[in-house]
């Protein structure tokens, strides 16, 4: 019998999909033990179950999860995603906020030689510091 070529297009998509499905899959199980270990809302024996229930009939566990929990889950990630965009927010916050400019910081540094803090050579450094900074 021949091999024909055709057979080798349809032989790779066949491959193609069920790569993707064992991909999928791994991704689902994978988030639900994340998920599973993340929520505070379940004790030690519960998590335990779940994992074991997860590691016997794993694509049973994870469609039983993935309907039961599911809500909660996507509650749990908002949650974390906003937390942590909130943080972002204010560590940039804390960092843009605490750089003076350049004229501000010279304005200072010549109200410290005014008042005699400051020699002239210290004013003239500081005022590098702020002209290089800018």
């Amino acid at each position: 019998m021949l091999y024909s070529g055709s057979n080798t297009f349809w032989d790779f998509l066949v491959w193609l999909f069920w790569f993707y499905v064992i991909i999928s899959c791994i991704w689902i199980f994978i988030t639900v033990f994340i998920d599973i270990f993340r929520d505070s809302t379940l004790n030690g024996w519960a998590k335990a179950l779940w994992v074991l229930f997860l590691v016997f009939f794993p694509f049973l566990a994870a469609f039983i999860y993935l309907i039961a929990r599911g809500r909660s889950m996507t509650q749990r990630n908002l949650e974390r995603a906003q937390a942590m965009n909130s943080q972002q927010a204010e560590y940039i916050r804390s960092v843009a906020g605490s750089g003076q400019s350049a004229a501000a910081e010279i304005e200072s540094a010549k109200k410290l030689l005014d008042s005699g803090a400051i020699t002239q050579a210290e004013y003239e450094s500081l005022k590098a510091k702020a002209l290089q900074g800018a």
